[in-house]
């Protein structure tokens, strides 16, 4: 099955510039002097929580540490599970250091860099390799590139994004209220069926024991980065197979929208505006949301496979459902959303001997079987335990998957869309505000 869901997925990715090259590894040597001082600014600087490991100059063999930033809080203690493996098996020291799920990974790496406190090892997303031009390490070469098709190359850069993993995102379910309610999820590919399931989950609240249909927040400056970018994509790539690029073409085509797409997409989200939890729609967190969802609060959340790693935080199944905005759209996102990368002054020799260790055995049944990820690499023996991977891998081998396009639109740009979602969860738009703030929005940011 992961050499289907990978055959599959890279027809998608190749829309992303992503390529298959490489020979091995080099061996992995120190560049920087004040890791530990660093790893203590970053502390005190910024929201991640830090575990370093300890005895570095006790391990047979170990070298400087080397610092990975990571921007998924739901799967810190898997990655410092990855760390302690890691220098158990090259007594090499990884230091993880785990942003939280409300703060932007791309805003604290500026302030990171701004006072001179970066990472080895940080994540991008593939449009904002430009950002770091001339500031990230060319990984071409490496042992870990000869087994997968999904790393981020850039036409300049070289091959920059190590994929750590492949990620879907659509409307994620609890399919047992779903059945309680007479519900097929199947059905869920027109405007009508969504409404008509709404009305039908309102109507029951009670006796589903639920607060809201759904868990959608659309807080701009804790969950912008959602609304801006993830449910964004839906307006994108929603309906469209993997290699279809109309909407981000046009997008990025001087900050134009297809406006009749998007009064459909402003009438779906007006719907789950409706039906959502007043309180976490408009100030809610993602912790809220996802802690909502697992205790079966809500139908539905508006996040992806990520908000769910574990076959031991629900007790029921998962899976997706599309933003049927139009009829017929029966498609969900799926790909490598985002990227490592090794910063250029930093302690490269030791990222790319981390990379090329992640891409083997040890790593991947961590990052698998215990973070609940699915593997980009083609020789992984694991297959995802992640709640949404069956619905997910439904999906991706029946070619209904788009793109991560939104990934490759200006970036920043979800910083200002996020508030336009914002105002129409607060009412202060109505769809067709919506529509003509979103345009008005869109082309002034492009036209900067």
């Amino acid at each position: 099955m992961k050499k289907k869901l990978m055959s599959v997925l890279l027809a998608g990715t190749m829309v992303l510039s992503l390529a298959a090259c490489g020979e091995t590894a080099a061996d992995t040597t120190t560049s920087s002097d004040n890791t530990q001082a660093q790893t203590e600014t970053q502390s005190a600087d910024t929201a991640a929580t830090t575990e370093t490991a300890e005895a570095t100059s006790e391990v047979a063999g170990t070298q400087e540490a080397v610092r990975l930033l990571n921007g998924k809080p739901e799967i810190n203690d898997q990655m410092q599970a990855l760390a302690a493996k890691y220098l158990e098996e090259t007594g090499n020291v990884l230091t993880v250091e785990t942003i939280g799920g409300d703060t932007n990974a791309s805003d604290e790496l500026k302030k990171m860099y701004q006072a001179g406190n970066m990472p080895d090892i940080f994540v991008i997303e593939a449009n904002q390799a430009a950002n770091w031009d001339g500031m990230l390490a060319d990984l071409a070469g490496e042992e870990w590139t000869n087994k997968t098709g999904f790393e981020l190359v850039d036409s300049t850069m070289g091959t920059i994004g190590f994929p750590y993993t492949v990620e879907a995102t659509a409307l994620g379910y609890n399919a047992d209220i779903l059945a309680k309610a007479g519900i097929d999820p199947s059905t869920l590919t027109s405007p009508d069926a969504w409404k008509a399931a709404c009305e039908t989950l309102d109507s029951k609240k009670d006796e589903l024991g639920i607060t809201a249909v759904f868990g959608w927040c659309a807080e701009p400056t804790n969950l912008g980065w959602s609304s801006g970018t993830h449910v964004f994509a839906q307006y994108l790539d929603a309906g469209l197979k993997a290699d279809d690029t109309t909407y981000i073409d046009l997008l990025n085509d001087g900050g134009q929208i297809d406006e009749a797409r998007m009064k459909n997409f402003a009438e779906f989200i007006g719907m789950m505006n409706q039906y959502s939890d007043p309180a976490l729609l408009v100030d809610g967190t993602y912790d809220n949301q996802v802690a909502g969802f697992k205790e079966g609060k809500y139908v539905f959340i508006t996040q992806g496979n990520w908000c769910v790693t574990s076959p031991d935080d629900v007790s029921f199944e998962c899976g997706f459902a599309p933003y049927a905005f139009e009829d017929g759209i029966n498609t969900i996102i799926a790909g490598p959303p985002s990227y490592w990368v090794a910063y250029s002054e930093g302690n490269v020799d030791g990222a790319k001997a981390f990379f090329n260790w992640c891409a083997g055995d040890s790593a991947q049944n961590i990052l698998v079987n215990d973070a609940g990820l699915v593997s980009p690499f083609d020789d992984c023996q694991y297959e995802a335990v992640n709640p949404f991977y069956k619905s997910m891998n439904s999906y991706i081998t029946a070619g209904n998957y788009s793109g991560w396009h939104t990934m490759l639109k200006k970036d920043g740009l979800q910083n200002e869309t996020c508030n336009v979602f914002a105002d129409y969860a607060k009412g202060k738009l109505d769809a067709d505000g919506f529509v003509s703030t979103m345009a008005q929005v869109i082309s002034a940011y492009y036209a900067q």
